[in-house]
């Protein structure tokens, strides 16, 4: 992704947790006033922040640019967009239908967000691995189990042997049977439970490749997989960061499939074909 085409903003907001306290000053800084950083130097916001230039350069390096320059001329590009400032606030005066427009706005935000920073090669290298897979494997505890079931039912549909567990000891155990030619999809909005990493510890001991579907920032599982397709949501009074990354990480799994499915060709239409005549039988 060429520096011009990467979102500033949202990576500074997602990458916020993990900064340290001068990287979320600079980052206060920044979202702040953006128009300060495309109006001034390097030497500037140093100054106005009491830090020292190279403090800012790494920051620079820290979210993805190769410099302040790079940064700035990012962050000037981002802001010549219509800014989308969507806020999901509850008034205690809102109605019901007040309140259901402010979570689909912020579903629609999410979605679109997660696609500025969701890279095209991460989505090829992600079908080209599961085509290629023996078995594919997927892992999600809590409420990300709901969307590795989610996979699980579409990417059935496409006739490569798919899997997953519900419990977590099961899927301990599952994923100690996988060998070197099969395909791991890991979700977890967090990238630091703790029964997904200890799967990915048994994944790596048995060289089975893994992509991760989960959020943005650098975390434990993103720097160990070998496919990252990353979320990013931001939280809110009613609604958790992890809650609003549902929307961003189904539409990926739709995206996984559809890609998965057109890829096959006609062994796809076929596999597709017979899943729609055995649950046709089901209806009244």
């Amino acid at each position: 992704m060429s520096e011009e085409k990467k979102h500033c903003l949202i990576r500074i907001r997602s990458f916020y947790n993990t900064f340290n306290e001068t990287e979320q000053k600079i980052a206060d800084y920044i979202l702040d006033d953006p128009h300060r950083i495309v109006n001034g130097t390097i030497n500037e916001v140093a100054d106005e922040i009491g830090i020292a230039v190279s403090t800012v350069f790494r920051f620079c390096k820290r979210i993805g640019f190769k410099g302040y320059q790079a940064m700035k001329i990012a962050l000037a590009a981002e802001l010549v967009e219509p800014i989308k400032d969507i806020h999901e606030t509850i008034l205690e005066t809102d109605s019901e239908a007040t309140i259901t427009e402010k979570i689909f706005h912020s579903n629609m935000k999410t979605l679109e967000d997660t696609l500025k920073i969701l890279p095209a090669e991460a989505m090829k290298e992600a079908v080209d691995l599961l085509l290629s897979a023996r078995k594919i494997e997927i892992f999600g505890c809590g409420g990300s189990n709901v969307i590795a079931h989610d996979a699980y039912h579409k990417l059935i549909r496409t006739g490569l042997s798919v899997y997953t567990q519900s419990d977590t000891h099961m899927q301990t155990m599952s994923a100690s049977q996988l060998k070197e030619e099969d395909v791991a999809i890991l979700i977890s909005h967090s990238g630091t439970t703790r029964d997904v990493l200890d799967i990915l510890e048994i994944l790596k001991k048995n060289n089975v490749k893994a992509i991760a579907i989960t959020n943005f920032a650098k975390t434990t599982l993103s720097e160990q997989v070998q496919v990252i397709l990353p979320t990013f949501s931001e939280e809110t009074e009613y609604r958790s960061e992890a809650l609003a990354s549902r929307i961003a990480q189904l539409s990926i799994v739709d995206a996984i499939y559809v890609n998965v499915l057109f890829a096959r060709k006609e062994a796809g239409k076929i596999a597709l074909g017979k899943v729609r005549k055995a649950i046709s039988s089901k209806r009244i």
